[in-house]
């Protein structure tokens, strides 16, 4: 069997491995993590991506859509758009992965729809992959190339290495389609050192894979020994992670890997290099045994049976090589959707097998089956094509429609931009009409405003007439107030005069009398008494004006300078020892002459003569 069969058929492989969300978490411990009763149902969207890319992987494409699709719903339910992106990005993958073509366009769009909804860089990144992917199975590489461009620009706001990993990869593909060995070297290496940030190991398998397809077409390009050992590097690299995380990098993952390695011996080592060939057919061997119950996956074991039935061929044992063969052709019949070209293969190989045997009769029945099944692929891929092109028409016309509207909507911001030119003009000759009244408004304004400073100026005068009034009346109260206070020192110096009389008339008399009179003794006791006539002095001047001439009214007339000078003691709440005092007289005295008051202004013997002066001096 020549090499056309296992080294494409592995190409389409590689491109193909990459998908969303696996995060390194394998389905039966997602599965339980969903089945946690204290997991909130808000919680759920995330595990059943992660869930449904396992199932993808391990190319059960009917549970992979089933749960998607629940994440898809929760999601949305709980508008958590971020998920719901992701979810429909899944969902483009799948059913790219499973040639669903009719609702890829739809898919696709609702990932973008949701992600553009979520106003999250990530979201919108997973949004242009699912982009990326619909054009990827349109065969459109500009488009590819575009949205996965946009995607990493989204990227530079909030970086998010999985999907960061995933749009590289797309890069690389693309760039392997179109055998430039600089932009595949360079995606491939960036894809990978994303991938390595997460804990994706069946991603990080595939871009070990990629990095190893690089390294071949290096040495396309320059023939260096040396890249052979690099290609072995990286797949075992590759092979080491599903050594090491078994249930987290998919069989399927890994049966390419050991196809790959199986391929590299073959195509690269010589032919009589035992240990190269016993290698070769142990990794074929591992790749069928790998693939024994996993769904969907015939044309990667049929890949494993053909490189098999290439070191039989080798070793001249066409019986085994036959063998190998007919249990690849009879494996590709059984798939559901014929992978025609790789059935081609086999068929072909057959053919040239029995002719050499000379077996012409079964080499013409292979030579015609593979005349048959050309036919079916023809027809395959125009079903296809013609499912592409009707997606493509339907994305044209969707992106014409929405030229139109936006040629629309360009039209009606000139048509706003005119009418808002108009609006202005009418403002300005609005405004014009309003500034010439508001001129004559203003004018009239400023007439009312003179009239009322004219009224306020008359109002003011008057006013100011009124308070010439009110000082004036003031100054006239003050000047009695003063009148009245000058009445009352008159009143206390009288006193004062009519007390040193009185104290310079007892001196007279003591001298008369005794001639060793103590005159200091009579000079300190009369300080002591000055100073309590200067505080009696200081209350009697804040006696009422009028309580001199209301007492004596009182007593018509009948009372004493001396009596109004008790009066005015009694008044300041003196008591009888500090009157006695003042007035050199003995308290027996003071209180006579409190009762003699009180008889001469008619109080009854049980009134209070200092409660009734205080009454009356207030």
């Amino acid at each position: 069997m020549n090499s056309v069969l296992y080294r494409s058929f592995i190409f389409i492989c590689l491109c193909i491995g990459s998908g969303c969300c696996a995060q390194g978490l394998y389905a039966d411990s997602i599965q339980l993590a969903i089945n946690n009763p204290n997991l909130q149902e808000q919680s759920k969207p995330d595990l059943l991506n992660r869930l449904a890319e396992s199932y993808r992987i391990s190319r059960n494409y009917t549970e992979a859509e089933k749960k998607a699709r629940q994440s898809a719903r929760i999601a949305i339910y709980y508008k958590n758009y971020t998920e719901a992106a992701k979810a429909y990005t899944l969902l483009t993958v799948i059913k790219a992965n499973n040639q669903q073509l009719k609702t890829l366009k739809q898919t696709s769009d609702s990932a973008l729809v949701f992600a553009q909804q979520a106003k999250n860089p990530i979201a919108m990144a997973h949004g242009y992959y699912a982009q990326a992917f619909l054009y990827k199975t349109l065969e459109d590489p500009e488009k590819r190339i575009k949205f996965c461009q946009l995607g990493l620009k989204q990227l530079e706001k909030s970086p998010d290495p999985y999907i960061a990993a995933k749009l590289y990869y797309q890069l690389y593909a693309v760039n392997s389609d179109w055998n430039n060995t600089a932009q595949v070297n360079n995606y491939a290496k960036k894809a990978t050192q994303n991938a390595l940030k997460t804990k994706d190991y069946n991603l990080l398998s595939n871009c070990y894979a990629a990095l190893s397809v690089a390294h071949e077409y290096n040495y396309n390009a320059s023939k260096e020994q040396q890249e052979p050992d690099s290609i072995l590097f990286y797949l075992h690299k590759a092979e080491a992670l599903y050594v090491k995380y078994p249930k987290q990098v998919a069989k399927y993952t890994h049966a390419i890997t050991c196809i790959n390695i199986a391929s590299v011996y073959l195509k690269y080592f010589p032919a009589d290099d035992k240990t190269a060939e016993s290698k070769a057919v142990y990794y074929a061997q591992s790749a069928a045994d790998l693939l024994k119950n996993v769904p969907n996956t015939q044309e990667v074991t049929a890949s494993s049976l053909g490189i098999l039935s290439e070191f039989a061929s080798r070793k001249g044992n066409t019986a085994l090589a036959e063998k190998y063969l007919l249990t690849a052709y009879d494996l590709m019949k059984t798939g559901e959707h014929p992978y025609y070209y790789t059935l081609i293969n086999v068929a072909q190989a057959l053919s040239a097998l029995y002719k050499k045997q000379g077996d012409f009769k079964k080499a013409l029945a292979f030579q015609e089956e593979v005349t048959e099944n050309s036919n079916k692929n023809f027809n395959q891929k125009q079903a296809l094509n013609a499912q592409k092109l009707e997606i493509q028409f339907q994305t044209e016309k969707k992106n014409n429609e929405f030229k139109v509207l936006k040629e629309k909507e360009e039209s009606h911001k000139k048509q706003n931009y005119l009418y808002a030119c108009i609006a202005v003009a009418s403002l300005l000759g609005l405004l014009f009409m309003f500034r010439s009244y508001h001129f004559k408004l203003r004018l009239s304004l400023e007439r009312e405003k003179q009239l009322q400073l004219e009224n306020h100026e008359s109002e003011m005068q008057v006013k100011l007439e009124k308070e010439e009034k009110a000082r004036l009346k003031a100054e006239q109260q003050l000047l009695e107030a003063q009148q009245q206070q000058l009445q009352k020192e008159a009143m206390a110096n009288a006193l004062q005069l009519e007390h040193k009389n009185r104290v310079l008339h007892t001196i007279k008399d003591k001298l008369g009398d005794d001639n060793s009179l103590n005159m200091q003794k009579i000079v300190r006791e009369e300080m002591v008494l000055d100073n309590d006539f200067e505080e009696a002095k200081l209350r009697i001047q804040q006696i009422h004006p009028e309580f001199f001439n209301l007492i004596n009214d009182k007593a018509k007339k009948n009372l004493t300078l001396l009596d109004m000078k008790l009066c005015a003691y009694l008044y300041l709440k003196m008591d009888t020892r500090q009157i006695s005092q003042l007035m050199h007289i003995e308290p027996k005295s003071v209180r006579m002459s409190r009762y003699r008051i009180k008889q001469k202004l008619g109080l009854d013997k049980d009134e209070d003569l200092n409660a009734f002066l205080y009454k009356l001096g207030n």
